[in-house]
């Protein structure tokens, strides 16, 4: 198995257990807010999809997310986090319509994987410049494990956590 075979199986398995842990989360508990500085269920699905359409249609593709062209006014999200808010303002205030993001999640999903499709083991050493971001550089191989198979997954946990509070079953599994 190649590199990208590799990434591409990952991103599958994330995604698959990140729906399969969304499956039973209904409206209530997608806006039930937990307290703290915990963020509520949908604002965390929505910070995922968005998150993976803009990482690879603008940051990678160098284009626009979805959200913003062929899914405009159909993603479910009352609005996108806007630059340079409070990311708990807008966790507390966001509306996530489950059944249109989850149209947009496999929308979402089906792009990521046609993207990857397209990438040889070669390409994975182009280098992004995350600079803007302090984060440095990355080669492209090492930003889609960690900022989408890995940010996939790390939500997926949050997800499960509180709807554990909430006394419901995390993951699907």
């Amino acid at each position: 198995m190649n590199t990208v075979s590799l990434i591409r199986e990952a991103m599958k398995t994330a995604h698959e257990w990140f729906e399969g842990t969304m499956a039973d989360v209904t409206p209530e508990m997608a806006h039930y807010q937990p307290g703290g500085t915990a963020h509520p269920i949908g604002s965390r699905y929505a910070h995922a999809l968005v998150g993976e359409d803009t990482l690879i249609n603008g940051m990678i593709k160098g284009g626009a997310p979805m959200y913003a062209t062929s899914w405009a006014g159909k993603t479910g999200i009352s609005d996108t986090q806007p630059a340079f808010s409070s990311p708990l303002e807008w966790a507390q205030t966001v509306k996530v319509d489950l059944g249109a993001a989850r149209n947009y999640a496999q929308a979402v999903y089906a792009n990521t994987d046609a993207y990857l499709a397209t990438l040889k083991d070669e390409d994975l050493t182009r280098t992004l410049d995350l600079s803007a971001m302090n984060m440095g550089q990355w080669s492209l191989g090492s930003f889609l494990i960690s900022f989408t198979v890995g940010h996939i997954r790390d939500i997926m946990g949050e997800v499960s956590a509180i709807k554990g509070a909430q006394g419901a079953k995390g993951y699907p599994f």
